[in-house]
């Protein structure tokens, strides 16, 4: 049996992308992504939790990256999951990162600049152009094609 790893995540950037060209020639760009979650506790006080996310975009998807975003861009990002083994050169054993090699990015929201610290009241408004009195219809299933 293959195996399949795929990952959805929304944040903001923890510091500015960094852009680095292999010996090969290729782009890689890394970044790091924020995750809030909002959990009740056991006693049922309302408390959120931070996962700081590793990120890294091969070719032109990470140059582009690294050109128009910035620390505090709240993003989509997708990707399949990927661990990394290597030996601590400080005699720290075998050490390992597991990470999102990025298949898709998408700019949401507007830019906070504080790292994605902020509570989540920084959601994208819709664009001046589309108006907000468009009446909602009914979505009729037996018309969806799978």
């Amino acid at each position: 049996m293959r195996g399949f790893s795929k990952a959805i995540i929304t944040g903001n950037l923890t510091r500015d992308p960094e852009l680095r060209t292999t010996p090969n020639g290729a782009s890689v760009c890394s970044f790091s992504v924020a995750v809030n979650r909002t959990f009740k506790d056991s006693n049922g006080e309302q408390k959120e939790d931070v996962s700081y996310i590793d990120c890294s975009a091969w070719g032109r998807l990470g140059e582009m990256i690294n050109q128009y975003a910035k620390k505090g861009s709240g993003v989509l990002v997708s990707g399949r999951l990927d661990q990394r083994s290597w030996e601590d050169k400080n005699g720290g054993g075998k050490r390992s990162r597991v990470e999102i090699v990025v298949e898709d990015f998408n700019f949401i929201g507007a830019p906070r600049g504080d790292g994605g610290s902020s509570s989540s009241s920084s959601s994208a408004s819709a664009p001046a152009d589309i108006p907000d009195d468009i009446p909602e219809e009914e979505i009729d299933l037996s018309e969806v094609p799978f």
